[in-house]
């Protein structure tokens, strides 16, 4: 009898409590789903990263919220134990907070366990609206690909003073909110490290540094699917390796170990 127990969310508040790392991979339907659950991915994360690795896009802009309830019922198919995240995609939750909750819950029917959207403060009322109503929100902050014209680009978050100010009022402003998780890109190393000490719920990190609750990666990044130039933060864990599993649980047990990523080698 297998005695694996789901990852749920109060599981995920324990490991941050307790300084255990979270691995955290993006998957887009029920094949890969299976494969990285059995490998030992805590957190699955169907991204609207999906319009670029999936649908060629130049962005992720052009996501639909149908992609995103479409992809999110592929993946929850071939969960068994994994907590689903899926991303509340460009344009479904920034007219209305009632438009939030609306998005928000055809992801949950969809089989998703949170959702996430991305922004700092001026989210903290439509956090609150969708938590107080029963559904976990994870609040993407740093770098946020949604927004990539109006950051000038992929730049890194928070490297000033004023800059890292901004980062650690809008999280707390957004705990205070309800936000039940966290999430980091492209930010400073010790900024996230900071935060995340602080922090009374999982700080998750992708280009932010070891010092966070755990780390999540594009999965045809790591995997070196997807073409082309990739993010320094990436490591290719097919190298040396004879299986896409195999590169899997490589990932797991790195982040676990706390040897991915590596601070200095990134330039955090």
């Amino acid at each position: 009898m297998d005695e694996r127990k789901a990852t749920t969310l109060p599981r995920l508040a324990q490991m941050h409590a307790r300084g255990e790392k979270i691995a955290m991979l993006t998957c887009y339907d029920a094949a890969f789903a299976s494969l990285l659950d059995e490998a030992g991915v805590d957190m699955l994360l169907i991204g609207d990263s999906l319009g670029n690795v999936l649908q060629g896009r130049g962005s992720t802009a052009p996501v639909s919220l149908d992609d995103m309830v479409y992809h999110t019922t592929c993946v929850r198919r071939g969960v068994k134990w994994a907590f689903v995240v899926a991303d509340l995609p460009f344009d479904s939750y920034h007219a209305s907070r009632e438009e939030a909750w609306k998005s928000s819950a055809a992801l949950v029917k969809a089989g998703a366990h949170m959702v996430k959207l991305e922004g700092g403060g001026w989210t903290a009322e439509t956090v609150r609206f969708i938590s107080e109503r029963g559904i976990p929100v994870c609040c993407h902050l740093g770098f946020t690909p949604q927004t990539v014209t109006s950051l000038g680009g992929f730049r890194v978050q928070g490297r000033d003073e004023a800059g890292a100010a901004r980062m650690k009022r809008e999280s707390q402003e957004l705990i205070d909110a309800g936000a039940a998780m966290l999430l980091y890109e492209m930010v400073p190393a010790a900024l996230a490290a900071e935060i995340t000490a602080a922090s009374p719920v999982p700080v998750i990190g992708i280009g932010a540094g070891v010092g966070t609750s755990g780390q999540v990666l594009v999965l045809h990044d790591m995997l070196n699917i997807t073409p082309g130039k990739k993010p320094r933060f990436v490591k290719d864990f097919m190298t040396g390796k004879d299986s896409v599993k195999a590169a899997i649980q490589g990932y797991v047990t790195e982040v676990k170990a706390r040897t991915f990523p590596v601070d200095a080698v990134h330039g955090f």
